[in-house]
């Protein structure tokens, strides 16, 4: 994969999903660029910002201006700015025993990009990744907006194990992640039981490992997949258990093919913030 338009959509999508994290809305971006302007054609840059200006634009906001440096290899993102509702915004804080946990994207996007490098990835596995992380969470903050949301945060850099363990460890609670309803991106686990991984997931790992417990006898490149770093990945959401079932039925209807029920809240036992089931 080397496409400057798709790669300014990709990050323009992760920048946005900040924002819609928060249950926000977007309305100014800011682009910040590194480009080895010695090295690569002008038109290369002008792709990039393209792509993530069609991503502003689909998000309804604007781009307002931005600022460019000479580096050594291509860097984009946005600093965007956005409204929310001062009593209706969304932290990763207030998590409640019994509330169920909704993901709106399936994970596995670090894998397969590393996997990638090798050739080892079909071109319909790429292809749906890419289709996934371009995707904003638009809609789905949307249609979650509707609901009573008590917690949510996007799925990105630390993977489903981090960001879990954030939202557990800031709402004082234990998430109970249901492995078989976990929605994973084609070829992803086959690329972990290959031995393909990234740089990130030994982080992430060493980030939650004390926290956490596996109640399913995985094998450890199966226990992988939910330490995979995510690029623009799915919100995570902790909502009533009675509305969780009529949420997901709703963003699918709105396009949101992946959302899953994915497990549970449960009170803090014996400082175990995650456990896999």
């Amino acid at each position: 994969m080397n496409d400057p338009f798709l790669f300014g959509q990709i990050a323009a999508a992760n920048a946005l999903s900040d924002v819609y994290a928060m249950g926000g809305r977007p309305i100014t971006c800011l682009n910040l660029v590194g480009f080895p302007a010695k090295k690569l054609d002008p038109d290369v840059l002008n792709q990039i910002i393209s792509g993530g200006l069609s991503k502003i634009t689909e998000a309804g906001a604007v781009l307002a201006g931005g600022h460019t440096i000479d580096d050594d290899e291509p860097k984009y993102g946005l600093a965007v700015t956005g409204v929310v509702h001062p009593k209706k915004y969304w932290t990763n804080t207030g998590a409640q025993p019994g509330d169920r946990l909704i993901l709106t994207k399936p994970i596995g996007s670090g894998v397969i990009f590393n996997a990638n490098l090798k050739k080892w990835v079909s071109a319909a596995a790429l292809s749906e990744c890419l289709a996934i992380i371009t995707e904003l969470n638009k809609t789905a903050a949307e249609v979650l907006q509707q609901s009573d949301v008590h917690a949510a945060t996007d799925i990105t850099g630390f993977g489903l194990a981090g960001h879990s363990y954030e939202m557990a460890t800031a709402s004082g609670v234990c998430l109970e992640l249901e492995i078989d309803n976990i929605p994973i991106m084609d070829e992803a686990l086959q690329m972990y039981e290959r031995g393909v991984s990234t740089g990130v997931n030994r982080t992430i790992r060493q980030l939650v490992e004390s926290s956490m417990r596996f109640d399913r006898n995985l094998p450890d490149w199966h226990r992988e997949i939910i330490l995979d770093p995510q690029t623009s990945g799915g919100l995570l959401v902790a909502v009533r258990e009675l509305q969780a079932a009529e949420l997901v039925d709703a963003l699918r209807k709105a396009g949101v093919a992946g959302a899953r029920v994915i497990g549970r809240v449960t009170p803090l036992r014996d400082a175990v913030y995650l456990v896999i089931k």
